[in-house]
């Protein structure tokens, strides 16, 4: 059972000194105890509290590692049920599905799509996995199709099949990627948690419902396995939901050890509609899922839920913000005109989506305003005319373009006389206030004293 507050607080140095973020030990004790302390946070706690603590300080939904190498995945690690508490921590793992018995041609085409990636503020958006089901009954073509996957590409493997002959023979192909084992059930849990000792992989438990799953991974964690993702066997969307939102509230709210682990949802077995599917893996990234198993990736869906899942991991007590740099719209060259922006995501988006829109090849320097917008960050000091001369000089944008000349947003009109005097020989331009105009305005722009 997890420690209560005053128990972790009997095991502190009790020196209140601060170090850890909060004036008293017992705060920090209360904090440990409810998940919103870490206990790496503590500089003097002895090594015999920390072995004593490791429990209570364990983020109520473990946390779980698939694959190896910079593709590998985490998930789990979660303590909080709303991301407006604190945050989200890992976000899921996409998995595109792949039968042994489909042809080598159609394996190989999803796994290009196992590698589709998108760029978005600066980030790099892609699916982590691929889930490779045996529907032949054939070990060794499950083997061949595991090999031929793990020789192909660098993304995580989940293996899936009832018969851990089957597994197994997956395992002996591709073990060192690290891939996950689904599933452990009520008939093969002891055999398949054998594979998961002996290859040191984390292995699933799907169940017939929270009660069955909680007596499986208790089982598991009895014999010494802790990588365990788990799944309810619900199919239904209902049925889905409402499992993944009280396999969260137990863990977190009821600190029940036994479902505090990473789920796995299948929107592929819920519905024959791909659209649908995608909806249905869209409710499963803010409503638990720590893995999404689609039946196959269209750059039409995976892009949207690639999106959403970015802005609901993020931090909300940080503004999403884009990477402060030199940004290429459309191929500018020396006579291309040039705007500044903040790196407020969304004010990026709209700026960059209009450049796109008019046409007109142009270079968009960012400016790191932590993630403030055009007027917040000028209230704040973070884009006045002395800040803004810095960066432009720092950029070196100037050696990129033959005329001098600098498109501020039209709310910074105001620093654009300090802006003269930062920038000698610079002509800095009042652009429009409101990103629906910057079509129009760019347009003009092309005939403003500049060669083309």
């Amino acid at each position: 059972m997890p420690l209560t507050g005053i128990e972790i607080f009997k095991l502190l140095p009790k020196t209140n000194c601060g170090e850890c973020g909060v004036p008293t030990c017992l705060a920090f004790a209360m904090g440990l105890a409810a998940g919103k302390a870490e206990l790496s946070s503590c500089p003097y706690v002895s090594d015999q509290a920390r072995e004593k603590l490791s429990e209570a300080s364990a983020p109520p939904v473990a946390t779980v590692t698939i694959g190896t190498g910079p593709r590998a995945l985490k998930v789990g690690g979660e303590t909080v049920m709303f991301r407006h508490e604190k945050r989200f921590e890992n976000p899921p793992g996409f998995a595109i599905l792949i039968s042994d018995t489909m042809s080598d041609a159609e394996v190989d085409n999803r796994l290009d799509k196992s590698g589709i990636s998108y760029e978005r503020v600066g980030a790099i958006l892609r699916p982590e996995l691929v889930a490779l089901k045996c529907n032949s009954g054939d070990a060794a073509r499950f083997a061949a199709l595991a090999g031929r996957v793990k020789g192909k590409s660098d993304v995580g493997i989940i293996l899936i099949s009832d018969d851990p002959a089957v597994l197994a023979s997956g395992l002996q192909a591709c073990a060192d990627r690290r891939p996950l084992i689904y599933a452990a059930g009520k008939d093969n849990l002891e055999a398949v948690a054998e594979l998961a000792k002996a290859y040191s992989c984390p292995v699933a438990v799907k169940a017939s419902g929270l009660e069955e799953l909680s007596q499986l991974t208790t089982r598991l964690t009895g014999a010494g396995i802790k990588d365990i993702v788990i799944d309810s066997g619900a199919r239904s969307v209902r049925r889905a939901l409402e499992d993944q939102v009280n396999i969260r509230s137990l863990a977190l709210n009821k600190k029940f050890r036994p479902l505090g682990f990473p789920t796995i949802v299948f929107p592929a077995e819920m519905t024959d509609d791909p659209m649908k599917e995608a909806l249905i893996a869209s409710m499963f990234i803010a409503k638990y899922g720590g893995i999404i198993v689609l039946s196959d990736f269209q750059g039409e869906s995976l892009f949207p839920l690639l999106v959403e899942r970015m802005n609901i991991y993020t931090d909300p007590q940080r503004p999403l913000a884009t990477t402060e740099g030199i940004y290429e719209i459309g191929g500018p060259d020396e006579n291309s005109p040039v705007l500044l922006t903040c790196n407020f995501s969304l004010t990026y988006f709209i700026v960059s989506g209009e450049i796109e829109s008019s046409r007109v090849s142009s270079y968009l320097i960012v400016m790191d305003t932590e993630g403030l917008s055009v007027l917040t960050a000028w209230a704040a000091g973070k884009f006045s005319a002395d800040v803004i001369g810095t960066f432009v000089k720092k950029c070196a944008i100037g050696d990129l373009i033959k005329h001098r000349k600098l498109i501020i947003p039209g709310y910074l009109a105001v620093e654009s006389g300090g802006l003269e005097e930062e920038l000698p020989g610079w002509e800095i331009q009042v652009g429009p206030r409101e990103g629906a105009h910057i079509t129009a305005y760019l347009k003009t722009w092309q005939g403003q004293g500049v060669e083309r």
